[in-house]
């Protein structure tokens, strides 16, 4: 942008209007990676879970969960958390996968990510928490039959284009519980 120097513009207001293009530097482009939180749902299998849902990670001894009756296999039953009512998802289970042996003597606790979706929290179970991921959501290709369980394919939002790591759906889990 070209400014004409004019004689009754005060000299400060000519400088703020003169393009200073070359002092300021680039912007770099929005970063439209959402944050992702590795799990393990088995030694062999980890999946990715968007972080937007997640409360926090917190683990539950076997003795704090209250098993309730005629749920499916994967619905562990409830725990106290920060005085409300959170149900427990052992998502191996749910997905085809082989139960989590947290029950058993000498067995490593598992983690809780405790996830909330239309204002209900719900706690994933899984065997290991890992570390926060950036990944374009964008970049999710669908989930073929032959590179993922059967079990898993309903509640998967994508997988990773080079990985072909999944990223589960949060909202598929608690749809599917709640149903």
């Amino acid at each position: 942008m070209a400014t004409s120097l004019d004689p009754k513009l005060p000299v400060s207001s000519m400088l703020a209007a003169a393009s200073l293009d070359f002092l300021s530097p680039e912007l770099p482009p929005p970063d439209n990676r959402e944050r992702l939180l590795r799990v393990h749902l088995s030694l062999q299998d980890s999946a990715l879970l968007p972080l937007k849902h997640t409360t926090e990670v917190i683990r539950v001894n076997g003795e704090d969960i209250l098993p309730i009756p005629e749920m499916p296999d994967c619905v562990l039953g409830i725990c106290n958390w920060r005085g409300e009512m959170l149900w427990l998802i052992d998502v191996s289970h749910l997905v085809g996968l082989s139960p989590l042996s947290w029950r058993k003597q000498g067995t490593a606790t598992p983690f809780v990510v405790v996830t909330e979706s239309d204002e209900q929290a719900l706690g994933l179970l899984v065997m290991q928490v890992e570390e926060v991921e950036f990944h374009s959501l964008e970049n999710l290709q669908a989930p073929t039959l032959g590179l993922l369980s059967p079990g898993l394919m309903p509640f998967v939002l994508g997988v990773l284009p080079n990985s072909g790591t999944p990223v589960l759906d949060v909202l598929a889990i608690a749809q599917h519980h709640f149903e």
